[in-house]
């Protein structure tokens, strides 16, 4: 006769020969430490290191993703949303081991984070910023973000931005910016920035640069483009 252990052991062993079963983080990893805000983020992707440092003018956004990067979540998450000229997301736990063709973009941990629009911080190449979507409050998912890579833009193409898309001024200083680095201005005070790379903006314009799907499962990667692992790292002193 099986026992209640016994029952419960086959249980565990058949999720894990079926690789089903996922390892719950210590309680310890899930704390956010003052010296956890004074690392970086490193994403080891399948197309090479993105260094990402984030802002404490965001400390909501800061925490959440720190906690996340410490318990692991996004060990073999996809870049599943790629545009080129645009931005490249991820952060969709569906994504891991997603056949080809799966529409993805919907999976996360369940809640939101609340909107932290700070004037400083704008859609300039090379951010990241949280994916959401469209509710009132303009609050983020909480796991699902991206990295900007835009274009460049010309003074009329920012003067129509302001008329069309923001119906507002954009500051000087980042029309300068808009003009010469580039970015994605009309995503500015609608998804919070909450950081940006310091390293590895080359490996953001190749993985821009890959061919994706035109069908359901649009802007798909058709060769997936893994983050093989997000840690923390100590910041060089400059």
């Amino acid at each position: 006769m099986l026992t209640k252990n016994s029952i419960a052991f086959s249980i565990a062993l058949l999720l894990l020969v079926t690789g089903q079963v996922w390892a719950q983080p210590n309680t310890k990893d899930s704390v956010v430490t003052r010296k956890d805000r004074k690392r970086d983020v490193l994403l080891e992707t399948s197309m090479g290191r993105i260094q990402i440092r984030l802002s404490d003018s965001t400390p909501l956004h800061r925490d959440n993703f720190l906690k996340l990067v410490k318990t692991g979540y996004y060990q073999n998450i996809l870049f599943h949303r790629v545009i080129k000229n645009f931005m490249i997301q991820a952060g969709d736990p569906d994504s891991r081991n997603a056949p080809a063709g799966k529409v993805l973009g919907n999976g996360g941990p369940g809640y939101r984070v609340p909107a932290e629009f700070k004037p400083t911080l704008f859609h300039k190449k090379g951010v990241i910023a949280a994916a959401r979507d469209n509710n009132p409050e303009k609050a983020s998912s909480a796991s699902q973000f991206y990295l900007t890579q835009g274009k460049v833009f010309t003074e009329a193409g920012l003067d129509s931005v302001e008329t069309y898309r923001l119906k507002r001024k954009i500051p000087a200083e980042q029309r300068q910016v808009y003009t010469t680095l580039g970015g994605v201005p009309h995503l500015d005070q609608n998804y919070t920035v909450f950081g940006e790379v310091i390293s590895g903006i080359e490996v953001v314009d190749a993985i821009a640069d890959v061919p994706t799907s035109k069908g359901t499962d649009r802007d798909r990667p058709l060769q997936d483009v893994v983050i093989l692992q997000a840690k923390l790292i100590k910041r060089k002193r400059s």
